[in-house]
């Protein structure tokens, strides 16, 4: 694409440079969106949402299966993946092992 620059004065040409910087930083932004309508539109042919087939299609990965469970609460679990959460560690500072806190 050429375009001869020399035609324009020089407010016109920083115009053209404000517009410039403006769509650089949208760029992405208006992508991700004419991808989405392009998304919402093939599923939508098909019978379905959007949300319907990302749901399904699993969306975020799973956890994993808890392994251990907070004696004092047993709402809480940790698969035995990642940071320790606080309980397992004051557990831990106790005395416990992690067999103790076997599920």
């Amino acid at each position: 694409m050429d375009i001869d620059l020399e035609q324009y004065s020089k407010e016109d040409l920083r115009k053209l440079k404000a517009d410039v910087e403006r769509a650089l930083k949208t760029i992405d932004a208006r992508r991700k969106a004419e991808a989405k309508r392009a998304a919402e539109h093939a599923a939508k042919e098909y019978g379905f949402s959007l949300d319907d087939l990302i749901v399904e299609g699993g969306g975020k990965a799973s956890k994993g299966i808890p392994r251990y469970k907070n004696p004092e609460d047993p709402s809480q679990t940790w698969t035995g993946r990642g940071r320790k959460p606080n309980w397992v560690i004051s557990a831990l500072d106790d005395g416990k092992t992690l067999d103790d806190l076997k599920i």
